[in-house]
């Protein structure tokens, strides 16, 4: 039986497992959760289970056991060191920072056989080193591995999603020189009271003037706010206009 292997989504790359494991483990748990008021957990003493609320979705997940041993014939990675053969399962598990400045982990999809094509993140990996040798290098690793299942087909959807109408690009944005002025519109966050006037929440404003809520960290990033939930009452943003506004403020 072919080897399995855990394909990278983003690059084509192929980490393939030295030896196949010996048993797989597939969890399902479903999307329910204990209904609750605003008081917190519904109870009572004639119920004998909590209610339920059925949310949709849930999680599904793999958990392999590998073993890798640098005496074993196979390795396309000539080492004494194992950790040079776990290496590249370690950095699956490790949060990246993409185009966007977002972290994510890299998309693989574990394949063996016939029977196994599954598209997910790695979220967790541990292992238990072996035999070290006289530099103290191991030389055996048993790897746990944790493979968390992605909805099929996944669509890379980008945060400025939406934003190509306007009349610059997105990383025009965060340009703080020259001709900015007349690719934003002014707005002026509410004044009275102690709360944040829903009208002037980041993703609010984001859907009504740029077409999509999630859009909130370009008004973010344009207007240098560190902390988008507390806004102050009385500020002047920038949002991005396609059209120049008539006059300036």
């Amino acid at each position: 039986m072919e080897r399995a292997a855990f394909l990278i989504e983003s690059s084509g790359e192929r980490i393939g497992c030295l030896l196949n494991p010996e048993s797989v483990v597939r969890r399902r748990r479903a999307g329910i959760l204990p209904r609750q008021s605003s008081g917190g957990r519904l109870t009572g003493s004639n119920l004998a289970d909590d209610p339920l609320l059925y949310t949709g979705g849930g999680q599904t997940e793999l958990c392999l056991e590998l073993l890798f041993d640098v005496n074993v014939a196979g390795s396309t990675i000539p080492t004494e060191n194992v950790q040079d053969l776990t290496r590249p399962l370690w950095q699956l598990a490790e949060n990246s920072e993409d185009f966007y400045g977002l972290g994510e982990l890299p998309l693989v999809r574990f394949v063996w056989g016939k029977s196994f094509n599954m598209p997910g993140v790695i979220v967790a990996v541990a292992e238990r080193l072996e035999q070290f040798g006289l530099g103290g290098a191991p030389q055996r690793s048993w790897l746990s591995l944790r493979l968390l299942r992605v909805s099929e087909p996944v669509e890379r959807i980008s945060p400025f999603a939406g934003i190509e109408t306007l009349a610059f690009s997105p990383e025009d944005l965060y340009r703080q020189q020259g001709g900015r002025s007349n690719r934003v519109r002014r707005y002026e966050t509410h004044q009275g009271g102690a709360e944040l006037n829903f009208a002037d929440r980041l993703d609010v404003l984001a859907y009504t003037y740029l077409g999509a809520a999630s859009l909130w960290r370009v008004l973010a990033s344009l207007n240098n706010i560190d902390d988008p939930v507390h806004l102050s009452a009385g500020i002047t943003l920038e949002i991005p206009t396609a059209n120049p506004p008539e006059s300036s403020e």
